[in-house]
Formats: structure tokens, C-alpha cells, sequence
């Protein structure tokens, strides 16, 4: 079964992710895709994929069909256009049929053709199913909290209405370079699936957008939401809970409440934890001093954001970079 034709359709009724400090966070997510696979498998199949350490996995059916059952035993049913999103890198067993013996994902011979990139022929002659897989990790301090609220699988239908047709020309892209590389080819599909990757994220968020409570309330909060577009755009200043209110047009002591109410901790603590999450990331780059990160993230010196970082992390600096 290859890709169907899609009903194009306009989106009229799925709501938009236009709210800006929630589309800012969009923006700052960073994927680094470590790991590509455009596996060919015949019936009868199946692979146990192990746990990938909290990393993203995206699974994409292009042509052909496949059976997917998570750790809990749930058994999902994917043909050509559907794709999956493992948040957490959760163990999974893949199939043609629910009678088929899996191989541990490790175990299959593939053709490595980069570091990164691979492909793979497997199972026992029968009926083809294509499909394009990605083990990426989400490198920001939004990325941390964001994953922390995905589900432990997020399925995506892309002909679905809210989709869009773009989302099926992206992935008919997808099949057809998986099916006939050409120069090039390993470029094109890393940033394919990283847009994919997104868009199944995106489309969790229309889904739950009438949270009550929690981070995406907070942003969604069109106060609280203003003064955290704010800061997040501009981390290394010197915010206080009275420049944070006066940015959400509250009192500070109706901000305070509020934030508390909404993310159960306090402003001025995620402000510091915020930075703190910056800080790991710039650290494990390797790029930047450590005076350098003291100064990006608003510290007047190195002592005083080293002292801020092992309150927060419970190590130095210096060891986490070395770690």
C-alpha cells in the first residue's frame, strides 16, 4: 500500500498555534537528529525497538502497512500517511502481523552509508512496507519542559483535516527519496522528519489547549503568557517580579499568585531555573567561557552564576562541562 491521494481540503475548524509566547517556544526548539534508518520490510517482520534513553522517536509509514505495540501492550495499526512520536524513546515491537517473532532492533544487518545514516532490507519475502525512522533529541531549556508534558506516544494522521496538505506533500517527499536516493538524499530526509517531529507536536498542543494548569496554561495565559514571552526572549536581563508584572499589566502580588497558581512554583524560581537549563546547554556545546555564560545569563560574575549553578544543579560548573 503506497500513499493515497489526500482530500485537500481547507482548515476551518482546528485551532492555530498564532499565540505568540507558545509559538516562541515552537521557535526555540533545537533538534539534533542522531540517528536515521529507511528500513525495507517484508512479510512476515517485526522489530523490538529497545528504550533509546529519553531520546525522540519518530516513526513514519510510507508505504505498506505495520502493527506498532507499546510497552503496555497496546496494540496500534499504521498504514502509508500515519506516523508516530515516541516523546520519550519509549521500547516499542514493530510488525506485519501479530504472529510474527521480533529481532531485537540491534540485531538486523543495515547498510551504514554516514555516521547518522542507515539503511536496512529485512524479513521474509512477503508484502513491502516502507517506512522512514528517527531517533532525535530536543536541545533548549524549553525542549526540557515541553517533553516532561508529552504523552508517551503521539500518532499523527496526515491526511487527517487539520493536518493540512502540506503535511502530505512533506511526507509523499519523504517516500519518494527514501524510495530512489539521489545526492543529497540524507540532508533532505534529517530535515523532513525534524519538520515532521514538530508537527506532531504541534498538533498535541491544539489538542490540549484548554489546560487549566501547568506551563502551557502559563503561556497560553494572556497575561502571564506576555510577561514569559519577555523573558524568555531576553533571559539575561535583570528580572524581577515587578518588572515580570509590570510586562503582564498585573500587581506584583497578583502576578506572583497567579504564576503560582498556574505552574505551582514560584516566578523568580523559574527565572533561575530557566537560566540554570541555558546554562547545561551552553555547557555541554563547549563553546562559550564560563565568564561568557555568566554574562549571557545576566551575572555580574563568573563566582556568582557558579554559585547559582551548583545551588541549582548540585555541581560546579567546571565538573558538569568535564562530565
Amino acid at each position: 500500500m503506497s500513499l493515497p491521494s489526500p482530500v485537500l481540503q481547507a482548515d476551518q475548524s482546528s485551532p492555530s498555534l498564532d499565540f505568540a509566547p507558545l509559538g516562541d517556544v515552537l521557535h526555540l526548539l533545537r533538534l539534533t537528529g542522531t540517528f536515521y534508518c529507511n528500513p525495507e520490510l517484508s512479510a512476515p517482520w517485526a522489530i523490538d525497538v529497545p528504550d533509546m534513553g529519553g531520546q525522540m522517536v519518530l516513526l513514519v509509514v510510507t508505504e505498506g502497512s505495520c502493527l506498532l505495540q507499546t510497552e503496555h501492550c497496546e496494540t496500534i495499526s499504521l498504514t502509508a500517511g500515519q506516523l508516530v512520536l515516541l516523546p520519550h524513546g519509549k521500547p516499542v515491537v514493530m510488525s506485519s502481523d501479530a504472529e510474527a517473532v521480533a529481532t531485537p532492533l540491534f540485531d538486523i544487518p543495515a547498510i551504514r552509508h554516514s555516521p547518522s545514516y542507515e539503511t536496512m532490507i529485512f524479513g521474509g519475502g512477503g508484502t513491502v512496507t516502507r517506512m522512514t525512522c528517527g531517533v532525535l533529541k530536543l536541545d533548549h531549556a524549553a525542549a526540557e519542559r515541553l517533553q516532561q508534558l508529552l504523552p508517551p506516544l503521539i500518532r499523527l494522521d496526515t491526511f487527517a483535516q487539520h493536518a493540512g496538505p502540506w503535511i502530505y506533500s512533506t511526507l509523499k517527499y519523504l517516500a519518494e527519496e527514501a524510495r530512489n536516493p539521489q545526492p543529497g538524499g540524507e540532508t533532505v530526509l534529517t530535515r523532513l522528519t525534524d519538520i515532521l517531529v514538530v508537527q506532531a507536536i504541534r498538533a498535541w498542543l491544539q489538542s490540549n489547549e484548554t489546560l487549566e494548569t501547568g506551563w502551557l496554561a502559563a503561556l497560553r495565559d494572556p497575561k502571564i503568557g506576555r510577561a514569559l514571552q519577555a523573558f524568555h526572549r531576553t533571559p539575561q536581563e535583570g528580572w524581577t517580579i515587578a518588572r515580570l508584572a509590570e510586562r503582564a499589566g498585573m500587581s506584583r502580588s497578583a502576578y506572583a499568585a497567579r504564576f503560582k497558581q498556574l505552574t505551582g512554583e514560584g516566578a523568580m524560581q523559574y527565572v533561575l531555573h530557566w537560566r540554570m537549563q541555558l546554562a547545561r546547554m551552553d555547557l555541554r556545546e563547549g563553546k562559550r567561557t564560563l565568564a561568557e555564560i555568566a554574562i549571557g545569563l545576566g551575572y555580574e560574575s563568573e563566582a556568582a552564576f557558579a554559585r547559582a549553578f551548583k545551588r541549582i544543579v548540585g555541581t560546579s560548573p567546571g565538573a558538569y562541562r568535564r562530565q
